[in-house]
């Protein structure tokens, strides 16, 4: 399979959310990626058929975090795109997507730190997790997704002002 080579070009984005979920004192959730040691990320994931991005945003945190103790404070105005590395794209989502098309939300986290349960589905995707400021989560992100991350933190870089 890893000798298949797939056209990029003909694949298309996979439409996702991601969230950056803020805490009282502004920092935002990352977690650290079971399958990546060392590669933090904040909680994103498909948008199923027939939901909207407020919809696909809190079932993705009670997905990937345990709960979705919180409320929307803004969504993005536009979409970020990012490219799989080559030696992913046949590896992930059945080959059928070149990367993701995502559109970002900031949210307020309204829970407790004990209301975060990382193993509350059966494919767990973090191992560990923090809060971190949002311009320091460029710092631990896979190279692949730094460039979408400099735009979330340029998109949000106001919010933990108004938190």
């Amino acid at each position: 399979m890893d000798n298949i080579k797939i056209n990029r070009e003909s694949l298309l984005y996979r439409p996702c959310v991601g969230i950056a979920l803020f805490n009282n004192e502004g920092k935002v959730f990352v977690g650290e990626r079971i399958d990546t040691p060392n590669a933090w990320q904040m909680p994103q994931g498909g948008i199923d058929k027939g939901e909207n991005i407020e919809q696909a945003a809190l079932r993705e945190l009670k997905e990937e975090i345990g709960t979705n103790k919180a409320h929307i404070i803004k969504i993005a105005d536009h979409k970020i795109c990012y490219d799989l590395p080559e030696h992913l794209i046949s590896k992930l989502w059945n080959g059928k997507f070149r990367g993701q098309e995502q559109i970002w939300v900031a949210a307020k986290f309204t829970g407790t730190d004990s209301d975060i349960t990382l193993n509350a589905y059966e494919h767990p995707e973090f191992s560990a997790w923090q809060w971190i400021d949002l311009k320091n989560t460029l710092n631990l992100i896979v190279p692949f997704k730094r460039n979408t991350y400099a735009q979330i933190i340029d998109m949000f870089q106001d919010i933990p002002q108004h938190i």
